[in-house]
């Protein structure tokens, strides 16, 4: 009776599980639960990060697909062509390497009879390979160095209008990013260091939102610890990064989170999008895992089974094309040192400058996005009249209306973000300098006097579309704010009170203009 008795409980015993010595079912652990993935690897952390920068550079070539022929096209604003033959002009004699030097760009090569064309196919380029990359996750050195040379092409022939293209180039180095950017701000504005900022950037950031509207109305203590948060988070939390995977990982939330707000407070186009993708390289696999699904054969598989092989001392063969690799990134870390060296002594000169490129590559800049905090908002509103006499007391001046900029009193702030109006954002810097600083705005003046159909394409609302072109095109000078939540004007359905300071250009017609667009090159409009 005994040996049917052992021979049942060793049924039993196999029964409840396999033998000790039986290797886990694959991508399982002993209890039957998806396998965990270990720490320190970052497979999965390069998909999401190529990922994330694709969509920027995605966002970035649509914008150029969008705007770029109306603003540096044949008949741009401020076209490209012009610019790099004053660039040609100016290092005549000296060989055309220095002026390829001094605007590196791949449009040197092309037909310049086709500018249009040519910014066309380079926008388009880059969106099909920012989709590629985006989809798949996907990429070599190959594909991002093109996406970066198609960019770069496009920011040093993009004047004014890529002017902000340094801000987007600064997410090399997240820490140090940030801890200068911090240092930066403290030192550009006295608001930042008695943290009154936050009492006046929700109303004055170029873009403002509908939330830019609730959050400007906060009380005061809000907005100081607002203020105060930024600087523990730009100066203080950048230092986690050396402290310990824990600590690192703390770092990339809080730094992701705080782009999230200020995205979420104000339509800051794609430069905080952008900076948000150096924060993803400090979660590894082991934490960005659950963003993969567990099934056998997947992405998240089969990095397990790569840490399990380097777990038992497994080491991949080194091949050629991966030491090419290495030398190649410690190339690309010398040069980034070497590059840095006038960022750092700028940053610790009495005489500091701020959003400055000291290279043409621009892979290394001065970083002080708002370091000074303008204290109140002012616009500049374009009008047209169609009567024959622009001084009558009787002529009826009509508002030219822009896609995002505040304007329409009654008109909600607008809400784009990552996308980029790259004309409303130059006319809030037009609106604290002169129209002297600023030719272009009397080109499209020129343009509004031809009811020009390319440059009202980056206008939301033309006064006089389906009508004659205005007679005269003026520009006035106007100071914004915010209506008070609850009171009367916001009861009226207002977002904004506005006084007028006076005119910001005179009334102009298209005949006199002719002597000024001669002299720039431009060609004068022809009328729609």
């Amino acid at each position: 009776m005994a040996a049917p008795e052992e021979t049942l409980r060793r049924r039993k015993a196999g029964n409840s599980g396999p033998e000790p010595d039986t290797p886990p079912e694959s991508g399982r652990d002993p209890t039957g639960c998806p396998a965990r993935l270990r720490t320190g690897t970052f497979w999965l952390t390069r998909i999401v990060l190529l990922r994330a920068l694709a969509f920027i550079y995605f966002v970035a070539f649509l914008v150029a697909l969008h705007q770029n022929k109306q603003l540096i096209g044949d008949r741009g604003l401020l076209p490209c062509r012009a610019y790099l033959e004053s660039v040609r002009r100016y290092f005549q004699g000296r060989g055309g390497w220095e002026a390829v030097s001094y605007a590196p760009t791949v449009l040197w090569l092309l037909d310049w009879s086709r500018m249009n064309a040519n910014l066309d196919a380079l926008a388009l380029l880059g969106l099909g390979v920012s989709s590629f990359v985006l989809v798949t996750g996907c990429a070599n050195m190959v594909l991002m160095a093109t996406l970066w040379v198609l960019y770069m092409s496009l920011v040093n022939v993009g004047q004014i209008w890529y002017s902000f293209g340094k801000w987007k180039s600064e997410s090399d180095a997240v820490g140090v990013w940030h801890v200068c950017g911090g240092l930066i701000k403290i030192r550009g504005d006295q608001c930042w260091r008695d943290l009154t900022c936050m009492d006046f950037h929700y109303e004055t950031q170029p873009v403002p939102n509908p939330m830019a509207y609730l959050l400007h109305q906060s009380p005061w203590w809000a907005h100081r610890f607002e203020t105060l948060s930024n600087h523990f988070l730009e100066l203080v939390v950048p230092f986690f990064i050396f402290l310990g995977r824990r600590l690192c990982i703390l770092h990339g939330a809080l730094q992701i989170l705080f782009q999230v707000v200020l995205v979420i407070s104000g339509n800051l186009s794609f430069l905080n999008w952008l900076t948000m993708v150096p924060s993803v390289a400090c979660f590894d696999d082991a934490a960005l895992g659950f963003l993969f699904p567990s099934g056998p054969g997947g992405l998240k598989d089969r990095v397990r089974k790569m840490q399990e092989e380097a777990a038992r001392g497994t080491r991949p063969t080194l091949r050629y094309g991966c030491m090419v690799r290495q030398a190649v990134h410690v190339a690309l870390g010398i040069l980034v040192a070497w590059l840095s060296v006038p960022v750092v002594l700028n940053l610790l000169s009495p005489a500091q400058v701020m959003n400055t490129s000291f290279n043409s590559l621009r892979i290394v800049n001065t970083y002080g996005a708002f370091g000074s905090i303008t204290k109140e908002r002012t616009e500049v509103i374009l009008q047209g009249t169609a009567s024959p006499n622009a001084s009558a007391p009787d002529a009826v001046w009509e508002d030219y209306g822009f896609k995002c900029k505040p304007g329409d009193l009654g008109r909600r702030p607008c809400l784009i973000s990552p996308y980029h109006y790259r004309l409303d954002w130059l006319m809030w810097f037009a609106a604290f300098q002169t129209y002297e600083h600023n030719e272009w705005i009397i080109h499209l003046a020129g343009k509004l006097l031809a009811n020009d159909r390319e440059a009202l394409s980056l206008l939301a609302f033309n006064p006089f579309k389906d009508r004659a072109p205005p007679r005269w095109v003026r520009g006035e000078h106007y100071r914004y704010k915010f209506s008070r939540l609850g009171g009367r004007h916001a009861a009226a359905g207002k977002w904004w009170v506005r006084k007028r300071i006076g005119p910001y250009f005179p009334p102009l017609s298209l005949r006199d203009l002719e002597g000024y667009f001669r002299s720039r090159d431009w060609p004068l409009p022809e009328l729609e």
